[in-house]
Formats: C-alpha cells, structure tokens, sequence
C-alpha cells in the first residue's frame, strides 16, 4: 500500500491539539470590522473545536500530523 498523503489545504486551516482534537479559525475577521463589537471581534480570534463528526473527517485528511 502505497504511503497516505497529507491534503495540505486541510493541513493549513486545521490543527491537531495535544489531546487529538481538531481545531479551526472563526470566520469573519478579514473585513468589515467596523460594524462588528469588540467583544464580537475578540472571541473570532480565538480557535474552536470541530464536531465530532466533522472532526473525524478532517483526521482522515491529516494522516500524519
């Protein structure tokens, strides 16, 4: 069998934590700020955690990671 390939458009948006859970960026911090609230700006820059089920799907792209 050959080796499993990395899909590197899922490795630069995902990351692996330390305990196996998947991790991705907030949309919407790139434009249109201003008629956002802080408070709403300051919780985008934070990562979150994928579903479960999402989560398993993103780990069959990142075989190696």
């Amino acid at each position: 069998m050959p080796k499993l390939k990395t899909h590197r458009g899922a490795a630069k948006r995902f990351k692996k934590t330390g305990s196996g859970m998947i991790t991705r960026k907030r949309a919407g911090k790139r434009h249109l700020l201003s008629s956002k609230s802080a408070k709403r700006k300051r919780n985008m820059g934070s990562p979150v955690a994928l579903t479960k089920g999402d989560g398993l799907a993103i780990k069959r792209l990142l075989p190696n990671s």
